[in-house]
């Protein structure tokens, strides 16, 4: 066993790569993937800047469920029954001068409860997904989790002030979700990123191959359409279009000449 010393503990964080900031970290929001319509565009223009001006997060915790149990006089224990995901996850985020941070969160609540209506929709079309990534000095991924169902239970209201000239507008955001994941936890013992970088390639490649997939059955199925069209066009011509049309005038001359008089003939 190491023994507590300054040598020691210096060596021990060298070999960890220092200690983790809360200031690194990035967050990855994902909205539902049934989006459409306005959202749709909403998600394409603005999607990024709100991960990326997302100010502050609290990466959820995790409870162990216990009850205690006691055999006749002797001290009881606590045993585990069950678990949970108590809690929210809050966050914060810089908004731009339209506020489009918030539009963005407006129009994801709509996707929940209908304000016309005042009716909820189905649970499946509003969850999306949020991942939480701790950073290193260099930016690089040392931990993260990823948070399923997600969706904003709660946008907190913005207080404005005359004396707050030089204070950059704050969007407080909760969201409610039901369980999370650890995305790292195979690498901790090494010390190494690769499971973590390996995921996110895999997602990106599978979301391009995806793409690809899409659009080029989208070539076929218009490719398709215009073969069985040009069949068509080709069934419905009529046998009088191959005519051969230089047969036909030598025809008509001959039913001319029959029709003209002896003596223009001759």
């Amino acid at each position: 066993m190491a023994q507590p010393t300054i040598q020691n503990f210096v060596a021990s964080m060298n070999k960890a790569g220092g200690f983790a900031r809360t200031s690194k970290y990035a967050v990855v929001i994902t909205p539902p993937a049934s989006i459409a319509g306005s959202f749709d565009k909403l998600d394409w223009m603005v999607g990024r800047q709100v991960n990326l001006h997302c100010n502050t997060v609290s990466m959820p915790g995790h409870d162990l469920q216990a009850q205690d149990v006691q055999h006749g006089s002797a001290p009881g224990r606590q045993i585990v029954q069950s678990h949970d995901y108590n809690g929210t996850i809050a966050a914060s985020f810089y908004l731009d001068s339209h506020l489009r941070e918030r539009h963005f969160f407006e129009k994801w609540q709509k996707m929940c409860v209908s304000k016309t209506t005042h009716k909820a929709n189905y649970y499946d079309d509003y969850i999306g997904s949020m991942e939480i990534f701790q950073l290193n000095g260099a930016g690089e991924i040392t931990y993260g989790i990823k948070a399923i169902e997600v969706y904003p239970t709660t946008i907190a209201g913005i207080e404005y002030a005359y004396a707050n000239t030089d204070t950059i507008a704050l969007q407080s955001v909760n969201f409610q979700y039901r369980q999370w994941f650890n995305m790292t936890s195979d690498d901790i013992a090494g010390y190494t990123l690769t499971s973590m970088l390996d995921w996110a390639l895999d997602e990106a490649q599978m979301r391009l191959k995806k793409n690809l997939i899409d659009n080029r059955m989208e070539v076929d199925e218009k490719a398709t359409k215009l073969k069985q069209e040009q069949s068509r066009q080709r069934q419905l011509r009529t046998p009088e279009v191959d005519i051969d049309r230089h047969a036909a005038n030598r025809k008509s001359a001959a039913r001319d000449q029959r029709l003209l008089p002896p003596s223009a003939k001759s």
